[in-house]
């Protein structure tokens, strides 16, 4: 019975759903399917849910535009922060670079300063080095200058300068510019201003001490050898004044400082610049000035032989005279010479008598100064008159036998003050100056 029963329950079949309307005299049916039903229960869940939404988004509208412009606002804040910091970070680096662009100018014009007193010492190391030519200096050792001063004295100074004011440039340019540059455009990644590791103005920095310990180096170089050089020049005026001085021959710079003293003047004008290479200039330009006077004095008188290589007949001294055969004082030199052979003179001076003198014969005499004459005798011709000027090369008479002479011969005479002086201590002095006179 009970499996009758279940049998009839699960095999009967479910009856419909119909959903009848009726209005007025219209009454109308309509059967409800299960899909229908299902469709109808989505359609209200879904209208639920959309209701829900606006619901919500209503009420809460106001919260989410306000969080919204506030986060617009932060981030605008952020960027403008942001914007603000690449800024200065740019101005920073701007000005940095403006600090050593200054800092290389700067540089420059040290570099452009220490170039013209390069020059300007240039100038006056030609013109002393000229003079210390002229004046026949020599090295310590003794051996001769070299016949070009300056690349002894003042090495490569040319070069230099022309380094310095071309191609020095150029290459301190081409340092700068080389390496990697400065970062201006640092990574956005990070706002910190991070200073660059080697920055133009350090580059500039280590070349110009390059450059500027160069040029101390050159300048060092410059003024020892300067200083040797008015060392040997105050050394060979010494040697020159001891000379004269054996002589009495008064010294020409005494004579300059009484005129210097009665004779001062002139408009103030402020003084240069107490450098000590410009000091060294001065010294040596004094010991040159000194040099040059003592030898010019020593040069005017009769220091030389006037017949290299010929025989001496006759000192100076007493003797027994040729014609009289009793002793006399014999007052000059005699050198055999060879007839019409040509005389000239021992030092530049004023011919203050020229012509038959006596016993001389033809004879020439020459005035050197400083109270010292030479006497030619015995010539068979004068070529010169009184009041003629000659040097050392000039020829003043031929060699002969005029006078009171036994055969053709130089008759060759000192006279200082008017007295008759022995012709070898000039001689001899001669050879010791011969490395300081021309």
């Amino acid at each position: 019975m009970n499996s009758g029963h279940q049998h009839r329950v699960f095999g009967r079949r479910a009856q419909e759903h119909i959903l009848i309307l009726a209005s007025g005299d219209k009454v109308r049916h309509m059967t409800v399917r299960p899909w229908m039903a299902a469709l109808a229960f989505c359609f209200v869940g879904v209208f639920s849910i959309g209701y829900l939404l606006a619901t919500s988004y209503l009420v809460l509208r106001d919260d989410l535009i306000g969080a919204t412009m506030a986060r617009q606002a932060r981030m605008q804040h952020d960027y403008e922060d942001r914007i603000a910091a690449l800024r200065a970070q740019v101005d920073r680096i701007t000005s940095r670079q403006l600090l050593d662009q200054q800092v290389v100018e700067d540089k420059v014009d040290k570099l452009m300063e220490q170039q013209m007193a390069l020059t300007s010492r240039h100038g006056k190391l030609d013109n002393l080095l000229d003079r210390a030519e002229s004046s026949g200096l020599t090295e310590k050792d003794g051996a001769p200058r070299p016949s070009s001063p300056v690349q002894s004295y003042a090495p490569d100074v040319k070069d230099k300068r022309a380094s310095l004011s071309g191609s020095g440039i150029e290459a301190i340019e081409k340092q700068l510019a080389s390496g990697a540059p400065a970062n201006a455009t640092p990574d956005n990644s990070t706002l910190a201003y991070v200073p660059a590791t080697d920055t133009v103005g350090d580059r500039a920095d280590r070349i110009f001490s390059k450059v500027t310990l160069s040029l101390k180096d050159v300048e060092q170089d410059q003024r020892s050898r300067v200083e040797q050089l008015t060392s040997d020049a105050g050394n060979a005026a010494n040697a020159i004044e001891t000379v004269l001085t054996r002589f009495k021959i008064p010294m020409p710079e005494t004579a300059a400082r009484k005129d210097d003293d009665d004779a001062v003047g002139g408009p103030y004008v402020e003084p240069e610049s107490n450098d000590g290479f410009n000091n060294s200039l001065a010294a040596l330009d004094g010991a040159l000035t000194r040099l040059e006077a003592v030898r010019s004095t020593a040069e005017s008188l009769p220091f030389r032989n006037p017949a290299i290589g010929k025989d001496v007949t006759s000192p100076f001294g007493n003797r027994r005279d040729p014609f009289l055969g009793r002793l006399a004082l014999h007052s000059g030199i005699d050198f055999r010479f060879s007839p019409g052979e040509r005389i000239r003179p021992t030092a530049p001076g004023k011919v203050i008598s020229a012509g038959w003198t006596g016993g001389y014969g033809n004879m020439v005499e020459i005035d050197h100064g400083n109270g010292i004459s030479t006497r030619y005798g015995h010539m068979s011709e004068v070529l010169v008159k009184v009041g003629d000027t000659v040097d050392r090369d000039d020829v003043i008479g031929l060699a002969g036998s005029t006078g009171r002479s036994t055969g053709t011969h130089l008759h060759y005479e000192v006279r200082q003050d008017g007295h008759a002086v022995d012709p070898v201590y000039f001689m001899n002095a001669g050879l010791k100056l011969a490395t300081y006179i021309k």
